[in-house]
């Protein structure tokens, strides 16, 4: 049995601030932050009994709440499984169908019947009254830490999401591994704008801080200003904050910004897209430690940059880093065969952070290992020092005149001119080529520039057959909560 984080530091550093909500200042020490969770879980037994494995869902906006939540289906021995808002009613009805909760816990505003008629759903401001203070559960309600605790509906960039199993095993060395490559202490403060039904959210920027008795201030969500502002505070201390690159990005191009209003962060890391290496470099060398590493909701979390060595991080520029402690890695060819030092491949990884498999999908957990090891699906190669770098989504890559294209690459080029806010490619019909690149760019505020201007960009720094035949200007790229690009949203010719 992994030892409970909460109940340690109710322990030993009851009054020390456990988790705090930044929109009214509304903070939980340790100990009330074990109180909570122990009435909330000695409700869910008596309401769902003990160890059920049973299916408790949210479906609302950033709030402490759901981490009380989640801790007491740990020790109730239930899954918790936060929903993604964001999504259309029909979207969450068809992901409510597949995870069958028991019950549900909602905000106001996603209150609709279609979504709470078929299952017994309380406000979630209503969990701080649920329960008896200072009850607690019965100490065998909680299942096998190799049981799953917690179900992750992916983004879906592909279609249809998976629900990803994710167990306590899982969450602790996935955990483990963020934090020991991110310079995490007992002193560390984070402050958490990623929803809290995604991974980075729920784990690398909650779970983690609270693995290592850290404090974290959670946000209803993201807002550069606010983030600026909360990032820059003395009173709030924040040391460590984690975004998508896209977030970067919109801090960096705010009227707000400054890099000395980050100068107090001792780590921000970036994930869950590639992350420009212009953009690394811009932070970096104003001061600003900036470490790009890789994570899945399948995989936790996977490497890192060696954050403390200036020289390496700029020489390693575009890189996601080294393994971190827990893991294991390969990188193959198709048909499963250690490719060479510097060549491209699948990355396939295997570890104990590593899922269990997809919720009611047997077959295509099946397809997703081989030998015990996970086939992310990315292509990647390995330098001769060791580090990792992630060149794209093996479905995103297209052939154009037989040769392989990886959008990614691209776009990380387009993504050097100062002038372009966001940028997507993918590959569309070519009677001549076979497949050719079209470039999607959204123009930032201010700058004026038309379809040549990044065409040219492009053939002064890529290899003829790489530049997009097309570049559309537009004012949006369809993007998922974790800000990955819908590329089955884009137009294909």
């Amino acid at each position: 049995m992994f030892l409970d984080p909460v109940k340690r530091y109710a322990t030993s550093t009851p009054k020390k601030l456990a988790l705090g909500y930044a929109e009214d200042g509304t903070t939980w020490s340790w100990v009330e932050f074990d109180s909570a969770v122990d009435r909330c879980a000695a409700w869910l037994v008596d309401e769902l009994g003990s160890a059920s494995g049973k299916r408790v869902a949210v479906i609302a906006r950033n709030h402490p709440r759901q981490i009380i939540l989640q801790f007491a289906c740990v020790r109730a021995g239930a899954i918790f499984v936060p929903f993604n808002w964001r999504l259309a009613p029909a979207e969450i009805q068809e992901l409510i169908a597949d995870a069958a909760p028991s019950l549900m816990f909602c905000d106001d505003e996603f209150r609709v019947p279609e979504l709470t008629s078929s299952v017994i759903n309380y406000d979630l401001a209503e969990l701080d009254d649920l329960g008896v203070v200072g009850s607690v559960p019965p100490a065998d309600a909680r299942r096998a830490t190799d049981e799953p605790s917690t179900l992750l509906y992916t983004s879906g960039t592909s279609g249809r999401p998976k629900g990803v199993m994710v167990t306590e095993q899982n969450a602790f060395y996935g955990n483990i591994n963020f934090g020991l490559g991110s310079l995490v202490s007992y002193e560390s403060v984070f402050l958490c704008d990623m929803p809290l039904f995604h991974t980075a959210g729920l784990f690398a920027a909650v779970r983690v801080p609270v693995l290592f008795g850290a404090a974290v201030w959670i946000t209803a969500g993201f807002n550069p200003a606010n983030t600026i502002a909360r990032i820059a505070s003395k009173e709030l201390g924040v040391t460590h904050y984690f975004s998508v690159p896209q977030m970067a990005t919109m801090l960096w191009q705010h009227p707000d910004f400054s890099f000395e209003k980050f100068s107090n962060l001792v780590l921000y890391v970036t994930g869950g897209a590639p992350n420009p290496p212009a953009q690394v470099e811009r932070f970096a060398r104003e001061g600003v430690r900036f470490s790009d590493g890789f994570g899945m909701t399948e995989t936790g979390s996977n490497f890192a940059m060696p954050v403390l060595d200036e020289e390496i991080l700029f020489k390693k520029t575009g890189s996601c880093g080294v393994p971190l402690m827990t893991l294991e890695t390969r990188i193959v060819d198709d048909a499963g065969v250690d490719v060479a030092q510097g060549e491209v491949g699948e990355l396939w990884l295997r570890g104990p952070s590593i899922t269990p498999g997809y919720w009611n999908q047997p077959e295509l957990t099946a397809k997703a290992f081989h030998d015990g090891w996970f086939k992310t699906g990315d292509a990647a190669y390995c330098d001769e020092d060791g580090f990792f770098y992630l060149v794209d989504r093996k479905k995103d890559m297209y052939i154009s005149g037989g040769e392989n294209v990886y959008p990614a690459e691209v776009e990380r080029i387009i993504s050097e001119l100062h002038e372009i806010a966001d940028v997507a490619v993918v590959g569309i019909p070519s009677e001549r080529w076979g497949e050719v690149g079209r470039a999607f760019v959204i123009r930032r505020e201010g700058a004026h520039f038309d379809e040549q201007y990044v065409i040219d960009h492009c053939l002064a720094r890529l290899a003829k057959f790489k530049v997009p035949a097309e570049v559309v200007i537009t004012d949006t790229i369809p993007r998922t909560a974790s800000g990955k690009v819908q590329k089955h949203l884009l137009e294909r010719g």
